[in-house]
């Protein structure tokens, strides 16, 4: 009986030490791994030998999507777009979650996530645990891998017809242990491999640090030139303001915007109603007065008083026949004409449409299309010192592949608010002769080009700035 018992403990210690051997094995030949692919692999195939199963996936995470397959076991190079493996992926992902990690890691863990734990249909949505037995058996083993470095980020999933083992949970615990440990040193260690061939042969830290602030001093002193940029806006140059001769009401407006006119062509006319009224009360007023101071002068032939009054009934006749002369100037004044050809530029004819204007009140422009400059809007704190002549370059919202070169002509001492409320420099610039012509109207953002400095005060500018400006130096 002792003899049995005997037998049956040394054929344990046995399986015991098989097992040990078979896990000894695989772990110097993973630490052995030469690249990822082998690694993975190992992972994937090798593993049988310790724990027997039917199925074996080396799942990892990406950021996007459910993430790729590594490998497969009895396949060289899984496809991607096969039913399966878009199967599995999602699999793999839901199990991810389901163990209280990230789908998609942002930071690295300070340590090794849980051991591997056993799953089955009820860990996963229904819509993927309908189509389990399709292509997995019946027990599923995950066996979490995520690397303290982050250099991967994934699971194994191991399944078979039978449960598994609280033995053989823990080995492959410690094995993915190991394989963690080998994938941060391959992916590391060709890190290190890339470094080192770039670096000069027999180079020491200290002559690397120092060639370092060398290479940055030597950079910093490249001499460049000041840049800003601002939004820029091609304009009419010297154009003519259309504006209200007299006080009134727009009646009509014989264009529309963007049209071409010629020369004393009709822009628009105001309603003449209010001073017509007024010039026919004039009139009346100067027969009236006529009237009187013609009477008046027939009496004084016979009456020497009545001549105490034709000087007075001749001053008032003169002044109503010189309001008269007016309201009929300002009756032909009433009707604006184009004072020189051009384009006129406007927003919307029914803007104007009965809008009440006041003398001088602005309604049109009229412009040039071949003579056009660049207005710019430099904001305050992007301001550099300018001189006239400097180059600016322009690339236009319609075209920004073809950018246009101008000179600045005009910069302006004081900052004003602009429409959207930032305070900033109005600048224009001019273009060459031979530029192309350029709709008034284009938007676009301008490149203004100021005097030399070295590189390193033009990169730290803005921090300069501020600093002085906490520090009050």
């Amino acid at each position: 009986m002792s003899g049995a018992v005997t037998n049956q403990t040394k054929t344990i210690v046995d399986r015991r030490l098989q097992s040990l051997a078979v896990y000894v094995e695989l772990e110097r030949r993973i630490r052995q791994a030469e690249n990822e692919q082998t690694l993975g692999f190992l992972l994937v195939n090798e593993i049988h030998s310790l724990s027997a199963y039917r199925q074996a996936v080396l799942w990892q995470s990406g950021s996007t999507g459910n993430g790729a397959l590594i490998a497969v076991s009895g396949l060289a190079n899984p496809e991607a777009d096969a039913p399966y493996s878009a199967w599995v992926r999602r699999v793999a992902a839901a199990l991810n979650v389901g163990a209280g990690q990230p789908a998609i890691p942002s930071v690295p863990p300070p340590s090794i996530p849980p051991g591997p734990r056993a799953v089955s249909t009820s860990d996963l949505p229904a819509a993927l645990a309908q189509e389990w037995s399709h292509w997995l058996p019946e027990f599923a083993l995950w066996v979490p891998l995520r690397s303290p470095r982050g250099a991967f980020h994934g699971g194994l999933l191991l399944a078979r017809d039978h449960a598994w083992s609280d033995a053989e949970c823990k080995l492959l615990g410690y094995l993915a242990e190991t394989a963690l440990h080998a994938w941060d040193a391959l992916v590391l260690g060709q890190q290190r491999r890339l470094f080192t061939r770039l670096l000069p042969q027999g180079a020491s830290k200290r002559k690397l640090w120092l060639g370092g602030i060398a290479a940055v001093v030597l950079l910093g002193l490249i001499p460049v030139h000041q840049t800003t940029l601002a939004p820029a806006e091609i304009i009419a140059r010297d154009p003519v303001l259309i504006r209200a001769p007299v006080e009134g009401v727009v009646d009509r407006v014989e264009v529309s915007p963007n049209q071409e006119v010629v020369a004393d062509q009709v822009l628009l006319s105001l309603d003449a109603s209010r001073l017509a009224n007024r010039l026919e009360v004039a009139q009346q007023a100067l027969e009236v007065a006529d009237a009187e101071y013609r009477q008046a002068a027939q009496q004084g032939l016979f009456d020497s008083r009545a001549n105490a009054e034709v000087t007075l009934l001749q001053g008032r006749a003169e002044q109503h026949e010189a309001e008269v002369k007016y309201l009929q100037e300002m009756l032909e004044r009433i009707v604006v004409r184009a004072p020189r050809p051009g384009i006129v530029i406007f927003d919307s004819v029914n803007d104007w449409l009965g809008r009440p204007v006041a003398i001088g009140e602005r309604i049109m422009m009229l412009a040039d299309p071949a003579a056009t400059e660049l207005e710019l809007r430099v904001p305050v704190a992007d301001a550099i010192a300018l001189n006239e002549g400097a180059r600016v370059r322009v690339f236009l919202n319609t075209d920004p592949h073809r950018p246009v070169d101008a000179t600045l002509r005009f910069a302006s001492y004081q900052a004003a608010l602009t429409p959207e409320g930032i305070l900033a420099y109005r600048l224009v610039a001019t273009f060459p002769d031979d530029t192309r012509a350029l709709r008034i109207g284009l938007k676009g953002t301008a490149k203004l080009y100021g005097d030399r400095t070295v590189l390193a005060l033009y990169l730290l500018r803005r921090p300069l700035t501020s600093l002085r400006q906490v520090l009050g130096i």
